[in-house]
């Protein structure tokens, strides 16, 4: 199983974060996208989080965390187990560097050891730029979510 293993990708390593703590520590990473995430909104929302099956890969180039991923393992009726990619992160001065495609390839490899059915993976319908290396990683869409936003301020 790859839960908590050490891989390597030379000069990078990719490590699966298991603890809250773990992840505090990558949120100047997560500022690449989401300006506005406060050290203690990002605490609050991971303690949500982790009680909901939230996991999360990262890369690193020796203690730099290069590229994050977040995952959730879920079941629905109409797929059955799956795995939830949250946005893919990678750092714009190693952007072109494969650290996505190794979290792609690397997540791919735990969805099939953990027998899901299916790979999804949220981003905004205006990620163009993002859209087409997302094909290439063999990801298509289907569909899209239709939302009803509550608290405008609370959205990133």
């Amino acid at each position: 199983m790859f839960y908590g293993e050490l891989f390597y990708f030379s000069p990078m390593k990719i490590i699966e974060l298991t603890s809250k703590e773990q992840m505090l520590k990558n949120h100047s990473l997560l500022l690449e996208v989401y300006p506005s995430l406060t050290v203690e909104d990002y605490s609050l929302e991971l303690d949500e989080m982790l009680q909901h099956n939230y996991g999360q890969v990262c890369v690193f180039e020796g203690d730099n965390c290069i590229g994050m991923t977040g995952y959730w393992i879920g079941t629905k009726l109409w797929c059955g187990k799956y795995m939830e990619l949250d946005n893919v992160i990678v750092a714009k001065e190693h952007q072109g560097k494969k650290v996505g495609q190794i979290l792609f390839e690397f997540m791919e490899k735990k969805a099939e050891e953990l027998n899901c059915n299916m790979l999804a993976l949220d981003t905004y319908t205006d990620n163009f730029k993002a859209h087409k290396f997302f094909y290439k990683q063999n990801y298509v869409p289907r569909g899209f979510h239709f939302i009803n936003v509550l608290k405008k301020d609370g959205i990133r």
